[in-house]
């Protein structure tokens, strides 16, 4: 496949313009030609020269990622910037990533991913920001016991972590708001929409009282392991388009 249309492709499905005013991410294609062939891709939650040096091992042609290298621009390249650029240059392994257009997509991202693990129904968007959504909402078909929702949580996901719980909602957890990686800032949100549950990757220092007040419970799932289903998902897709795939677990225990 050509470079271009692999690129065209994922920008399109992911409505990766859409979130060009919201996302501090440089999403879409960072580093690298869209000119040349793609035969082997592959995919990793994290942009980095773990996951580059792997990629090239594994002779792929591109790397797509959730946290890609650009947060707004570099000022220099320089120093471990381009210490982690380098081998991306010198291997012509191009580098895509895709942020908030991934959190958010209602059929690929990683809040959907999520929401399938539990099992919920009647979903809706959810995690607004501005005219966009970054994550999801819907019913258990079962209400799940707090401890319940933790081993599943702990015994779906990818990566090196304990699930951690607030517990201060409901006996029975029924209707769960999912927003992946840092996602406790629509705990309002949750509260709002009458949810039992916000499930998110890691929490901020306030968010324990916050719940508290509001008689909600926050799951702390972990980051990476939130957000390792978009990924995922890219890469059934690629192999829809008949390309060769490679996807690295890299869990950071975060």
């Amino acid at each position: 496949m050509e470079r271009s249309e692999f690129v065209d492709r994922l920008d399109s499905r992911l409505r990766i313009a859409d979130y060009a005013d919201l996302d501090a991410s440089a999403n879409g294609l960072q580093i690298g030609s869209r000119t040349g062939e793609i035969d082997h891709v592959a995919f990793a939650v994290d942009g980095v020269r773990q996951t580059f040096e792997l990629a090239i091992d594994a002779g792929a042609d591109a790397l797509v990622v959730h946290h890609g290298l650009s947060w707004g621009g570099f000022d220099r390249v320089t120093g471990r910037t381009y210490d982690r650029i380098a081998p991306l240059v010198e291997h012509d392994l191009a580098l895509y990533a895709a942020h908030l257009p991934l959190d958010g997509h209602q059929e690929l991202g990683n809040a959907a991913g999520v929401a399938d693990v539990l099992d919920l129904e009647d979903r809706a968007p959810f995690g607004e920001l501005g005219p966009e959504y970054i994550g999801q909402r819907g019913t258990a078909r079962a209400p799940y016991a707090p401890d319940e929702l933790r081993e599943r949580l702990e015994t779906e996901l990818d990566g090196d972590r304990d699930v951690r719980l607030l517990e201060f909602g409901p006996e029975e957890i029924e209707d769960v708001a999912v927003v992946t990686g840092s996602g406790t800032d629509w705990l309002e949100e949750a509260v709002e929409n009458g949810v039992d549950a916000l499930v998110t990757g890691e929490g901020k220092q306030k968010v324990y009282h916050e719940a508290r007040e509001a008689g909600i419970t926050v799951v702390l799932a972990g980051h990476y392991a939130t957000e390792t289903f978009g990924v995922r998902s890219l890469q059934g897709l690629a192999e829809e388009w008949g390309l060769e795939t490679t996807y690295f677990d890299v869990p950071t225990g975060l």
